[in-house]
């Protein structure tokens, strides 16, 4: 429907890490989802005919921004501490905006490497990078 007015508001993006609900996200952009894979890809022979190949991959990198003090810093190290130590730091994610319509969910994430720890004369951020197991995306707000 055109000029439909609609309304992002950030509070209301949920995350959900294993069983830690995610807080104290960075001011600006504070969740990147990228996808892996070559998607869609096609190959034209000699002869003109064309083949397309679609990707299977199903796999996500995920990054984070949280502010310096936010205890999902915390939670975040502990996680990546417990997988380099046992190998068993994988957790599930969830990323629901409410009123956006947008849903991603994965059984199986893991910190890739510790965040870097910077410091300035003000609070700084701490950026995460996630990689995940097979994971879905639905973006239902083309269809409201």
């Amino acid at each position: 429907m055109a000029g439909k007015v609609r309304t992002y508001n950030p509070k209301e993006v949920l995350v959900s890490l294993g069983t830690h609900a995610a807080s104290g996200f960075a001011e600006d952009s504070f969740i990147t989802l990228e996808k892996n894979g070559d998607g869609i890809t096609d190959v034209i022979g000699c002869d003109g005919e064309q083949i397309r190949s679609l990707d299977p991959d199903d796999t996500w990198n995920i990054t984070f921004a949280f502010l310096q003090e936010s205890l999902t810093n915390a939670w975040l190290q502990n996680k990546h501490d417990q997988d380099r130590a046992t190998g068993l730091g994988v957790f599930p994610v969830t990323i629901k905006d409410l009123r956006g319509g947008t849903l991603f969910s994965c059984e199986q994430a893991w910190v890739t490497i510790a965040a870097a720890h910077p410091f300035g004369k003000t609070a700084q951020n701490r950026e995460w990078s996630l990689r995940t197991g097979e994971a879905t995306l639905i973006d239902s707000t083309q269809w409201k």
